[in-house]
């Protein structure tokens, strides 16, 4: 498809739009901003709660629904919701079962609260600091199941955390969608809340065809975007697998990747 034909762009955030250490770079700034000058729109999803995206939104001045928890739920620039998919407590409870089980630290969000059972588990502060608010700590994670929009497993065994999401997918079947958002982490969100169904919902709530739109991402939860969209753009650190399900291979995160994608291969500059 011709790169004139992109209406919209819909980029992952953590290993796409920012750098590892969460930096959101000046010449990722122009690109999108190029995009806006091109009448190309622009937004993000991410795993992330949406609040814990507000260090993008603000800088990018993105006006389009974002998608945060993979698409759990849909919110304007100023965080109404728009829509939300939350799992049924009976899927909540058969997750942290098949987490506890593979002896994988869960994380709840429920509502607006992201609880843990311990603040000092691997990755809590690093996430923290990623979102910019702080866990509820609680002994019992699932205590509260009536409104959890995701749940997320930690673990920093790798090859752990595969056998865990292949796991959780043969376990949930259709009633969830289980996918690893970081090689440490996979994300259990409702059936309709995945990457791909935030391109079903930018469709529906924009009238752009998925044709249309271009997605950029690194990881496996990225590839359920990257299938219905039009034009697609792995990270060059991501896997192999993953790169496989792109249409075009960008630079690293650490290499301006998001930047370089947008404009070789959406703007048609010699990046």
């Amino acid at each position: 498809m011709g790169t004139d034909q992109i209406r919209l762009v819909l980029a992952d955030v953590d290993g796409t739009l920012v750098t590892r250490e969460k930096i959101l770079t000046p010449r990722a700034i122009r690109a999108v901003e190029r995009l806006r000058e091109r009448g190309i729109l622009f937004t993000i999803t991410s795993g992330r709660p949406p609040m814990g995206m507000k260090m993008v939104i603000d800088p990018l001045h993105i006006d389009q629904p974002i998608a945060g928890f993979n698409g759990g739920m849909i919110v304007r620039p100023d965080y109404t919701v728009i829509e939300s998919h939350t799992l049924t407590p009976e899927v909540a409870r058969r997750t942290l079962e098949i987490l506890r089980d593979h002896k994988v630290d869960p994380w709840v969000y429920n509502g607006n609260d992201w609880i843990v059972s311990n603040a000092d588990a691997p990755h809590v502060a690093r996430e923290q600091w990623t979102v910019k608010f702080p866990p509820k700590v609680a002994a019992d994670v699932g205590a509260t199941l009536d409104q959890v929009v995701k749940i997320t497993g930690v673990s920093d065994d790798l090859d752990l955390m595969k056998r865990v999401e292949h796991d959780l997918q043969q376990a949930l079947g259709d009633a969830a969608s289980a996918a690893r958002s970081q090689p440490y982490y996979v994300d259990v969100t409702h059936h309709d809340a995945n990457k791909g169904g935030v391109v079903a919902a930018l469709e529906r709530l924009l009238g752009i065809p998925a044709a249309q739109i271009a997605t950029l991402g690194d990881q496996p939860n990225d590839v359920l975007m990257f299938r219905p969209s039009g034009l697609s753009i792995a990270m060059g650190q991501a896997s192999d697998e993953v790169k496989a399900q792109a249409t075009h291979v960008s630079t690293s995160s650490e290499e301006e990747g998001f930047a370089v994608g947008v404009e070789r291969y959406i703007l048609g500059e010699n990046a």
